[in-house]
């Protein structure tokens, strides 16, 4: 074996011990939180390391049975769906006439939807509840919808962008000359070939519509809207936190992101490494 050889066993190696102990210190976390939810509250304090023999489930069945808790769990992949159905349609059209209409002002605008990721929606919350409190739409599921598919635009114009600045305008002159319009164009043509970048979209955006609680907290008041995590800050008690419930619901909450991204995993890698995040 060569120096070489040996050199680049060694790095692969270190490489390898790196991402082991990142993927440790990333997974013991949510496994500490799965074998939590299947103890009782006492035993969490008592030998927090410990697996439950026999597993302790009551904390489901109250969670669910008990506290409907699938409520809350409808509007947030309710809200979450729309939202980045909406994000995705509409900056995957923008990016189209960005991408491959050349206009006065074309950068202008692309630079203008960017500023989206520097400034945080956040330093707008008193204006927006006045906004929707004025169109009567405060208290209801569409306001946390509309300001979700705001928040995913900047993100989704960068990845459609660089990702449809990929795609050969000879595709595109190609179907005008076989009488296509430019409707037909983009959704025969592009949209089919953007299945990776509409997955980093997807995934981009799930995580923070998912988790949210700051704009559920401002604009929801009724129990029955409530998302999971305004549902979840209830169970923190002023005496008293019932904390085997609480492991329950977040164990619950973050099983659906988890298996998006387990199934569209490697659509995810894909779009990553076929451009769609190139400028």
């Amino acid at each position: 074996m060569t120096w070489l050889q040996v050199r680049r066993q060694t790095l692969r190696t270190v490489l390898y011990l790196v991402l082991l102990a990142q993927s440790v210190v990333v997974l013991f976390p949510i496994l500490l939180m799965l074998v939590s939810s299947v103890k009782a509250s006492r035993l969490i304090f008592k030998n927090p390391f410990a697996f439950p023999k026999p597993l302790f489930l009551d904390n489901y069945a109250r969670l669910f049975i008990q506290q409907s808790y699938e409520r809350y769990f409808f509007n947030s992949v309710l809200v979450s769906f729309l939202a980045i159905l909406f994000a995705i349609m509409a900056t995957s059209i923008a990016s189209y006439a960005i991408a491959k209409y050349r206009f006065r002002g074309n950068q202008t605008v692309f630079l203008y939807f960017l500023i989206g990721l520097m400034l945080p929606i956040r330093l707008g919350t008193i204006n927006i509840m006045q906004i929707f409190i004025t169109i009567n739409l405060f208290n209801s599921l569409i306001s946390l919808i509309i300001i979700y598919t705001a928040m995913g635009i900047p993100a989704g114009i960068l990845i459609f962008t660089g990702f449809i600045r990929e795609i050969p305008d000879e595709l595109s002159d190609a179907a005008r000359i076989d009488g296509y319009g430019e409707t037909r164009i983009f959704t025969s043509v592009i949209v089919p070939l953007l299945s990776p970048a509409i997955v980093v979209v997807a995934v981009y955006n799930l995580v923070p519509v998912w988790n949210d609680f700051w704009f559920p907290l401002i604009l929801i008041n009724k129990d029955s809207l409530m998302t999971i995590p305004l549902a979840t800050a209830r169970l923190f008690g002023k005496h008293e936190t019932d904390y085997g419930l609480l492991f329950a619901i977040l164990s619950a909450a973050a099983v659906p992101p988890i298996i998006l991204f387990v199934a569209l995993s490697r659509y995810f890698i894909k779009g990553l490494t076929a451009g769609a995040i190139k400028g």
